[in-house]
């Protein structure tokens, strides 16, 4: 499967390096820096995690007057990010009235220096804060705005978003600054790729029209809450939007704001694995085996967290800490929502015999 991108600046497209994960990926940032993150709904309290995203609302819901409501409530917590010693732009969320703008890593990874531009035309310098490369997150400040003139984001709960949910976007795709776009949750609980082969699991899939500029730029409920940051799109044929755009989970994004903002290094942990086949019973006659259901193992890094706990090639994993683990994505959810040092319970099926080993995850290496 191939056409999986970040919405990269446009001018940063031609050349940009592929990143796969069984998908190739371009960044959804206009140049380099993503596109303005959508506007959320006005307060002036910092970002919180307290919302109802998936607030039950249909696309019979959003008519015009609706929708303009919501977007004039939310629109100052917009922000333009651009390259302020060269071409590129895209998006940021505003998290607090101390200048924190929340974006995705791929914006900034590039930049010596951003400009961040308010809906109402005020502008500020800003640094890099903090990173989070494997989740495409990052902090930045901006120290030249008042507090009064910083309108904070509201963050919804992610994992109330549900398909058919109505959403919207605001972003800069393609220089076309604060532009707004509307459409459905198509599929929550995908993977979307990251940096150094790592995938980013729980993404929302969209199909709110998302073009490169649109990066790090929010994905709203009618509630006005961020339910996602906006991060890639697929299309097999090239890299504007064919109706797949995919968004981080606001919940993520809640997960890591307070390293972010503290310039912490962030860990991600890995089994050790890769390449696990998901049976059923035409994979199970194809490799010999008789288990029917479960992740079979066709390579165990050495020294890596699984092999140490003992896992082989050739076992079936079937359960995590109890819970039963028949595809990639139940896998990779159990380990994403874990630490590094944690103890993982996992089952396997060893031939016919049930074998319970314990495995304590180790850090991804994304460099």
């Amino acid at each position: 499967m191939t056409g999986f991108s970040f919405l990269r600046p446009r001018v940063l497209l031609v050349g940009a390096v592929a990143l796969t994960f069984g998908l190739v990926s371009v960044a959804c940032s206009e140049d380099d820096t993503g596109s303005p993150p959508a506007a959320t709904e006005g307060t002036q309290q910092p970002i919180s995690n307290q919302g109802t995203s998936g607030a039950s609302a249909g696309m019979s819901d959003i008519v015009a007057g609706d929708l303009s409501s919501v977007v004039s409530q939310v629109i100052n917590s917009v922000v333009l990010i651009e390259n302020a010693d060269g071409p590129g732009s895209g998006s940021g969320i505003v998290i607090d009235d101390e200048g924190h703008i929340l974006t995705n890593y791929h914006v900034v990874e590039a930049l010596s220096r951003a400009k961040v531009t308010l809906y109402d035309g005020s502008a500020s310098l800003a640094e890099v804060v903090g990173t989070d490369p494997g989740n495409d997150l990052a902090i930045i400040r901006a120290t030249g705005f008042t507090a009064d003139q910083l309108q904070p984001a509201n963050l919804g709960n992610s994992a109330e978003a549900e398909v058919g949910d109505a959403v919207f976007a605001i972003g800069n795709p393609f220089d076309e600054a604060f532009t707004v776009t509307q459409g459905i949750i198509s599929a929550v609980n995908r993977s979307s790729p990251s940096f150094g082969g790592r995938s980013i699991q729980g993404v929302i899939q969209t199909d709110a029209a998302l073009n490169p500029g649109n990066s790090g730029g929010p994905l709203f409920n009618l509630a006005g809450e961020v339910v996602g940051i906006n991060t890639s799109i697929r299309n097999p044929t090239g890299q504007t939007f064919a109706g797949l755009g995919f968004a981080v989970p606001s919940n993520t994004a809640a997960r890591y704001l307070p390293q972010l903002i503290a310039g912490e290094a962030i860990q991600h942990p890995q089994l050790g694995i890769a390449g696990p086949v998901e049976l059923d019973e035409v994979a199970a006659t194809e490799l010999g085996t008789t288990q029917t259901r479960g992740l079979y193992m066709t390579t165990v890094v050495p020294e890596g967290a699984a092999a140490r706990a003992g896992i082989v090639e050739g076992d079936v994993i079937v359960k995590i800490n109890g819970e039963t683990t028949h595809t990639f994505e139940d896998l990779a959810s159990a380990i994403d929502s874990a630490d590094v040092g944690e103890e993982m319970e996992i089952v396997v099926m060893r031939g016919d015999q049930e074998v319970t080993l314990t495995a304590t995850l180790q850090p991804w290496d994304l460099s």
